[in-house]
């Protein structure tokens, strides 16, 4: 069998894989730290706003208040990454973010901080999170070649979700033990060692891209490779409601059962590590496993990811749901690695973050609504029939989208991009043609590929 090119330029001992450039090795080691702090604060910020003596309605607010500007600005946040160094805005974003987090972690350990500070911290956050989001995309799917790409995004997942399980964990136990300040310090440092380490990053590779026509025609063109795609506009409308639903069960309801139900934050933070273990498991199955209809497989692995919601309506035992977390854990990674590969696939590299900005944007904007609606819902229905509504329309608009023909019918094609900061991409191969089409939007390939 023969080895690619740039395998046989690997030095002889390097432990590296081919794939693994500095760009991605650099990507891959900022979101492990990032997710270190990330995933103890969001355990901590519920439980800043039940010591300030918040209820249910107060933690969907200020839920709310991170959602809100993520929404309104993603969309500016993916033409600005298509028109700038990416890499310059996932610092700048990191230094929002940083300093969002310590004067929030200032407050909660100085005192009771009031319920609208902690709404203007968490949007100055969420607003760091619109522009990082779109830039990191499109800079981590030009760091790695076509003919790898499953395997790279797995493995950067994996280091992701490992990091999230020990963010979750200690961070539960953090909040536990010393209170939820010194988690969200904690934060602040990861994102100025993370913004640190990004700032390294090689963007000499990546071609320069023209002036275009201004930051609205850079839109209008995202929209359009957006809309033109069957399979990516149907799959943004599914997660719109499915992560929307999840916002509220993860933000509001999970954490209310959870100390009424579950034993309090530490029970949390080891159901949300369980999920991360689901997570690292799925992207180790992933490294391997190389669906043909990547799509399809993907999609019907979004089904169990009700089961957390349907858990805590019974509501089962901390056992219980924290087995629940982990299958849910395992079925979106499969779906995750499924979903980059299927956009490194078919989204042109200088349209990556646009189109990642229709992505975000599309999946998350619900859920200010969702977060700001779960303690009124709570109040008219009840907790477990909200809850149970929330599994039930998870699993409806996933059972939709399999109706579209592209979604069950979209393939995986030998298809390489030219990546910056790593090793020289493989031969692309001739795109497909209408005698044999390598995908559901060969047409689209065809066009990009010349």
């Amino acid at each position: 069998m023969t080895r690619p090119a740039a395998a046989l330029r690997t030095p002889l001992g390097s432990r590296r894989p081919d794939w693994a450039g500095r760009n991605y090795v650099l990507l891959t080691a900022a979101t492990v730290v990032t997710n270190l702090g990330t995933h103890g604060a969001l355990i901590a910020t519920t439980w800043a706003v039940f010591e300030a003596g918040g209820d249910a309605g107060d933690v969907g607010l200020v839920a709310m208040a991170r959602f809100l500007p993520l929404v309104l600005f993603l969309l500016i946040g993916g033409a600005l990454a298509d028109r700038v160094p990416r890499h310059r805005v996932m610092v700048a974003a990191n230094t929002l973010n940083c300093v969002s987090q310590a004067v929030f972690a200032a407050l909660v350990l100085a005192g009771e901080p009031r319920i609208w500070q902690m709404m203007v911290l968490t949007a100055l956050c969420g607003t760091g999170q619109a522009f990082f989001n779109p830039a990191a995309e499109g800079m981590l799917m030009a760091s790695v070649s076509g003919e790898q790409a499953s395997r790279a995004f797995a493995v950067y997942r994996m280091a992701m979700h490992g990091a999230t399980i020990g963010g979750a964990a200690l961070g539960g136990a953090l909040v536990a033990f010393v209170g939820p300040g010194w988690v969200l310090l904690i934060d602040a440092v990861a994102f100025a060692v993370a913004g640190g380490m990004r700032a390294f990053l090689d963007v000499s590779g990546i071609p320069e891209r023209g002036p275009g026509g201004g930051l609205f025609a850079d839109l209008r063109e995202g929209w359009h490779e957006f809309v033109g795609r069957p399979w990516l506009w149907s799959i943004v409308a599914q997660f719109s409601v499915v992560v929307g639903l999840i916002g509220a069960v993860e933000s509001v309801y999970g954490p209310l059962v959870a100390r009424a139900e579950l034993g309090g934050a530490r029970p949390w933070g080891i159901a949300l590590a369980a999920y991360g273990v689901g997570t690292l498991a799925g992207a180790v199955l992933m490294t391997r496993w190389k669906p043909r209809r990547m799509l399809f497989v993907g999609t019907l692995f979004v089904f169990p990811i009700a089961l957390p919601s349907a858990a805590l309506a019974v509501p089962l035992d901390a056992v219980g749901f924290t087995a629940a977390m982990f299958v849910s854990g395992v079925a979106i990674e499969v779906f995750g690695v499924s979903w980059m590969t299927a956009m490194h696939q078919e989204i042109p590299e200088e349209k990556l973050s646009r189109v990642s900005a229709y992505d975000w944007f599309g999946s998350t904007a619900l859920l200010p609504l969702t977060t700001a609606l779960a303690g009124p819902a709570e109040s008219a229905f009840g907790r477990s029939e909200a809850l149970w509504g929330a599994a039930a329309l998870m699993v409806l608009v996933t059972a939709l989208v399999l109706l579209v023909p592209d979604v069950r019918n979209l393939t995986r094609r030998a298809h390489t991009k030219e990546i910056a900061g790593g090793a020289d991409p493989a031969p692309v191969p001739a795109p497909a043609t209408a005698a044999g089409p390598a995908s559901a939007d060969a047409e689209g390939a065809v066009r990009r590929n010349g």
